[in-house]
């Protein structure tokens, strides 16, 4: 079973890295925003078969006091992808890629301050080395210290999914293809 989720790991970090180009290549021909809704519509529908087969889940039901979180989690998901597929517009995949990586550090620094989880000083190192690299990606060719619009839109994407991934998290124990696929349907609303 371990090995079966490392594989499928694997497998979801190969195909998420094929979604920048594959975008980038749609967006020459769909807007943005139904671009982001057909994306994750796509994913809600992968969700409810994924839930056909797995009926017989043990996890907790989401309950009334995890509406917040859920509600939350459905709101940054119809902004992020919003957000991501403007500012890829506007940027190379190549870059776009690469400042995909700010997620984790939004995702630590907002878990730190809002959450109060600890942060390792192994984790503080690569935080500041992943907000240079995101900085000196996000500058404009010859403009000095300027940071692109591109390169803004991606960044606010991935603070939305820092947030989200934290209130994910708040919801660890919850049925999680029910809350996924919740989170997807809505998502391709979003347009």
């Amino acid at each position: 079973m371990q090995k079966q989720g490392i594989i499928c790991a694997i497998l979801a970090a190969g195909l998420y890295a094929l979604s920048t180009p594959v975008s980038k290549y749609l967006l020459e021909g769909i807007d943005s925003s139904m671009l982001a809704s057909l994306l994750y519509l796509g994913a809600g529908i992968g969700m409810l078969v994924l839930l056909a087969f797995n009926r017989g889940s043990k996890e907790a039901p989401l309950s009334k006091s995890d509406l917040p979180y859920t509600i939350g989690m459905i709101l940054l998901d119809i902004a992020a992808p919003l957000l991501m597929m403007a500012g890829l517009n506007l940027a190379t995949p190549e870059s776009v890629s690469l400042l995909n990586n700010f997620e984790i550090v939004a995702t630590a620094l907002i878990a730190r301050l809002l959450f109060g989880e600890k942060i390792s000083g192994r984790l503080w190192l690569a935080i500041g080395l992943i907000t240079v690299a995101t900085l000196l990606l996000s500058m404009e060719e010859g403009a000095g210290f300027r940071i692109s619009a591109g390169s803004l839109l991606v960044l606010g994407a991935c603070c939305c999914w820092g947030l989200e991934n934290n209130c994910t998290r708040a919801l660890s124990d919850k049925n999680q293809c029910r809350l996924s696929r919740s989170k997807a349907s809505f998502r391709g609303l979003g347009h």
